[in-house]
């Protein structure tokens, strides 16, 4: 039953005196602030785009490092390889635990062919490994979130239209992980370049129907709803990162110096970095955070639990109601142990993360 449905069956009670019930939003921010938080964010693209540079603009503060080849004498990677870097950032009190995962060596070789598996197994391991500790018997009260809830695409600012690489890749991303795309280094396109080109991507992310993130939810109202469509209108977000500050008119900011002038990452005239920045740390954290429990990691789970039911009995059998997966499961505190690393995982595929509680809209 829905909240909406709850508060048209229900009369609003009026109280006499005051309660105090209306606290509980204090409690709650109590508890939260004493935890901290978790957002685990991936950067996914070719060497030299900028992925390191974007991450540590964004959050104001050297994270990463480059991970491209600075020297002939270095060998170039032969796979695509997974790095993690964690770092506990605070600001006004609010600590959040920061998992920053890199992809060095996507798209970088001669043969890209399936260079995205490791990135896409990656992403699923995390699934895995959190619904293995949710249904351990004795399992932790607060269970340390791995699962990846936002993935930056990195987009070569070509100024034509995105490679066949991307489509694919894209398309693959987005049934596992809520996926921003950003238009790296878009300093190197005049304004009308930028836009022809940002129209060309959202052509194609609609004809080939990736679905990116935010995603259309009956839950939002009328004001959430018109700051996804602002964010939706903006997409792909055309960046320039700088960790550099640089004088203009006596004040330092960031941005890149060049012979012609200078590039001021926070100024709306230059590029969209200041909207991308509000919207992963200022409007939609949460949500990102919610929306990989609500819906890719629910639909994973779906798949993983009739998976072993499947498995446990075959189509066509008729098992009894006491011998169910479900039944067996809540009844004996050593069947969760079935969902072993060998049963959770890669065997099982992913489906369509529109099949739960939210709605997964074409791009558009």
């Amino acid at each position: 039953m829905s909240s909406n449905l709850l508060t048209s069956e229900l009369a609003v009670a009026t109280l006499d005196n005051y309660v105090g019930f209306d606290t509980i939003t204090q409690q709650i921010e109590k508890k939260l602030l004493k935890r901290g938080f978790h957002f685990n964010v991936m950067v996914v693209g070719q060497s030299g785009l900028g992925k390191s540079t974007l991450v540590n603009t964004i959050f104001a503060s050297h994270l990463i490092e480059s991970k491209a080849r600075l020297s002939a004498e270095e060998p170039p990677r032969q796979t695509t390889e997974i790095q993690t870097v964690s770092h506990l950032i605070e600001e006004h009190g609010v600590r959040l635990r920061l998992n920053i995962v890199d992809t060095p060596g996507y798209g970088d070789q001669v043969n890209n062919e399936n260079c995205w598996e490791p990135i896409i197994k990656y992403i699923k391991d995390q699934h895995s490994a959190y619904l293995r500790k949710e249904l351990t018997a004795t399992r932790d009260r607060y269970i340390q979130d791995s699962r990846v809830h936002c993935c930056l695409f990195f987009i070569s600012p070509t100024g034509h239209a995105l490679k066949p690489i991307d489509i694919v890749v894209l398309k693959k991303l987005s049934e596992v992980v809520n996926v921003v795309p950003v238009i790296a280094k878009s300093d190197s396109l005049t304004l009308d370049e930028r836009q022809a080109f940002k129209q060309r991507i959202k052509a194609e992310l609609i004809f080939h129907n990736i679905k990116l993130y935010p995603y259309e939810s009956d839950e939002d109202d009328e004001q959430e709803q018109a700051l996804n469509e602002s964010i939706r209108e903006l997409l792909p977000f055309a960046v320039v990162g700088s960790e550099r500050n640089v004088v203009i008119n006596g004040k330092p900011v960031r941005g890149r110096k060049n012979r012609y002038g200078v590039i001021n990452v926070e100024s709306e005239e230059h590029c969209e970095f200041i909207y991308l920045r509000n919207f992963l740390t200022r409007t939609h954290l949460q949500d990102l955070i919610e929306t990989t429990a609500q819906i890719h990691y629910e639909a994973f789970r779906a798949k993983q639990l009739l998976a072993i039911r499947e498995s446990t009995h075959p189509t066509g059998a008729q098992p009894s109601v006491a011998s169910t997966p479900t039944n067996t499961m809540l009844n004996s505190p050593m069947a969760p142990t079935v969902m072993s690393p060998s049963t959770i995982g890669s065997p099982v595929t992913m489906g369509s993360p529109a099949q739960s509680q939210k709605s997964v809209p074409a791009f558009g």
